[in-house]
């Protein structure tokens, strides 16, 4: 035994890329189908993710506990928990999944960068040791860019408004070229819009770290293997999921009002 260090080789590395590569392509193309097809086929694609979200979520409840009361009422939290977010998600069309996935988007790319560049504290490194405050905070920034973004109207993109249907039901639909009043920068609209991107990042945090301990719980690395170079469908969708139950939940508390 020595202490020296073997490298990698370089074919190991870049057959790893390639996979990965050629996953997210995969993953790129079927979403982005669904949802330039809508309707239906969107609504399936949700009920497909979440039901390999659960499938994958109950496997690790499965590892990480031997009690079965325990398992019985986990598995019972996480219906719900994705069940709520899934309806969110469905509910609104192409454009509540633009905004709730790419918003989380968002909040990873910046806060990756941010971390990267800045390092710093850990915000829990016995459970998520690559997060840190200073990726929070640029998660946050990211969202809420990305949020102004939304707002400007892209030219290239199509724009959202909300449609007002029967029975006081309110939902986002595409409505065609951008047309609206543009944001306006004033110091309400600019703390507006930092809080709600720092409620996203918060929210989109907490989900990936949920994930992680449960991971740590069960004693695994990934949620499963099932997208060969990333792991499981819940290690894609964690952040996703918290953020949309959030949306959920304050959807079915304004119905309730």
């Amino acid at each position: 035994m020595t202490d020296e260090s073997v490298p990698v080789p370089l074919t190991v590395k870049t057959s790893d890329l390639k996979v990965r590569t050629l996953s997210a392509v995969v993953m790129l193309l079927v979403a982005g189908g669904a949802l330039w097809l809508g309707g239906i086929f969107l609504q399936a694609f949700i009920a497909l993710v979440a039901i390999a979200t659960l499938g994958e979520f109950v496997r690790l409840v499965w590892k990480a506990s031997a009690k079965t009361l325990n398992r019985a009422l986990s598995v019972l939290a996480g219906l719900l928990y994705i069940s709520v977010a899934a309806v969110a998600l469905a509910s609104g069309g192409p454009s509540m999944v633009v905004i709730l996935v790419g918003s989380v988007i968002a909040v990873d790319t910046f806060a990756y960068f941010s971390g990267r560049t800045f390092g710093g504290p850990k915000i829990a490194p016995r459970i998520s040791p690559s997060k840190t405050w200073a990726g929070l905070i640029g998660g946050a920034f990211g969202a809420s860019l990305f949020f102004v973004a939304m707002f400007q109207g892209v030219p290239a993109y199509q724009c959202w408004r909300y449609l007002q249907l029967p029975e006081d039901q309110t939902q986002f639909a595409f409505d065609g070229p951008c047309s609206y009043m543009p944001w306006a920068f004033n110091l309400t609209n600019v703390v507006q819009v930092l809080l709600v991107g720092l409620v996203v990042a918060v929210v989109a945090q907490c989900g990936d770290f949920f994930e992680s301990w449960l991971k740590r719980k069960a004693g695994v690395k990934d949620s499963s293997n099932l997208i060969p170079g990333h792991g499981g469908v819940f290690d894609r969708t964690d952040g996703v999921l918290a953020v949309s139950f959030v949306v959920g939940i304050v959807m079915l508390t304004d119905r309730l009002i």
